[in-house]
């Protein structure tokens, strides 16, 4: 179950629609389309698997031919004609066969690893524009509320109601204000700029405000199940340790004597010889140590594996702590504060001059300070579920 939150005045955020999460992944869907680098990565895959499929089929035939010159000439001439072909052991093909397929599967796991760190990539990019988004919208509102206290000192100090040192503060407020929106501008308009780069060179709008929440799970061993199963590095090195354990199988075939068949002729003055050829390879020297060699690979990645399989497990099991922490400090965070809100009790103290102008400006300072908090606990939650959901 999904919840969203938008940010209305300073500190009320209540529960909308699903458009963020679908902006969201629109977003996602359109940079997966047009991202050149993903675009490469994906035509190296393929290469990778053509390359993945060489090397494991016959060995090249070969044929011999000689003509050879008779002396004393009156022996005649001689012919000869040698095609021969060289096989592995039978066992030997099925393997390369199914090391070929393993391998193939890696390029494509290593492909959707890659996937997965520009998806999140591109989150982490959506988050800080939603943050600085929010934060314009806030900021824009502190400069309307200081440009209208500016004018209203302005008055007031030409109808000798206001000080010069009120004046000047109001007005530095307003400068401030302005200064802030002008600097959230200039880094949204980053922001955007790197956006447009992950998709592509084209450009693609993002001026949401709101951040998708996500219910995490409260059973991690559950959702860790599901995590482990659908992760590509750990079934990467699954897969390593299979092709380590066929590598093994293949190299004691290829231990084991090749054979080489084949049709040869031979013809001289007044005869002719011709028939099969049968021959075998005895491989003593070229192989050794292979086997043994393959044997520790295989040891050595069960190692790998299990401790990379540990290391998931608890990065994993910190990251979802991480989650519901922060998930609940955002809750109890909003639901605190909400009470608290002085926006109107503020104002009215100030029309009716129970506060000073610095006392105002203090107080929508705290206002302020509050929802830049909330949002920042917001973005790093958001960013939090993103890396959780990018396991997963």
């Amino acid at each position: 179950m999904k919840k969203y939150i938008r940010i209305w005045g300073f500190l009320f955020f209540l529960p909308i629609s699903l458009m963020a999460q679908q902006s969201v992944e629109n977003v996602l869907t359109q940079i997966e389309k047009n991202n050149t680098t993903l675009a490469a990565l994906r035509k190296n895959a393929d290469a990778e698997k053509i390359g993945n499929k060489t090397g494991m089929y016959l060995q090249n035939p070969e044929m011999e031919f000689n003509y050879l010159w008779g002396n004393p000439s009156v022996i005649g001439n001689r012919t000869d004609l040698n095609i021969t072909q060289t096989f592995d052991f039978p066992t030997a093909y099925s393997y390369k066969n199914q090391i070929s397929k393993l391998k193939n599967d890696q390029v494509e796991l290593e492909f959707q690893k890659q996937k997965r760190d520009l998806t999140l990539q591109a989150q982490n990019l959506c988050a800080e524009l939603i943050y600085t988004h929010a934060l314009k919208s806030e900021t824009l509102k502190r400069k309307e509320q200081a440009r209208w206290m500016a004018d209203a000192y302005k008055k007031r100090l030409e109808m000798g109601d206001a000080t010069q040192m009120e004046y000047n503060t109001a007005q530095r407020n307003l400068l401030n204000s302005s200064k802030e929106l002008e600097g959230l501008e200039i880094e949204y308009m980053a922001l955007q700029s790197e956006l447009t780069r992950l998709n592509g060179g084209v450009y693609i709008s993002f001026p949401d405000s709101i951040f998708p929440i996500l219910d995490v799970p409260s059973d991690f061993e559950q959702w860790y199940a599901l995590a482990e199963q659908n992760n590509p590095m750990l079934t990467w090195i699954k897969q390593e340790l299979a092709i380590s354990q066929k590598q093994e199988k293949l190299n004691r075939a290829m231990s084991l004597p090749k054979v080489q068949t084949g049709y040869m002729s031979e013809k001289v003055v007044g005869q002719n010889f011709q028939g099969i050829t049968v021959g075998l390879s005895l491989p003593l020297w070229e192989n050794k140590n292979q086997v043994k060699f393959a044997k520790a690979k295989t040891l050595a990645l069960e190692s790998i594996a299990s401790d990379n399989k540990l290391q998931f497990y608890t990065q994993l099991k910190a990251l979802h702590g991480k989650v519901v922490s922060l998930q609940k400090n955002v809750n109890e965070y909003r639901s605190n504060l909400a009470p608290f809100d002085n926006s109107g009790l503020v104002k009215k103290a100030w029309d009716k001059g129970e506060i000073s102008l610095t006392d105002y400006l203090l107080e929508l300072s705290l206002a302020y300070e509050s929802t830049l908090k909330l949002l920042e606990m917001e973005r790093n939650l958001f960013k939090a579920q993103a890396e959780l959901i990018n396991y997963r």
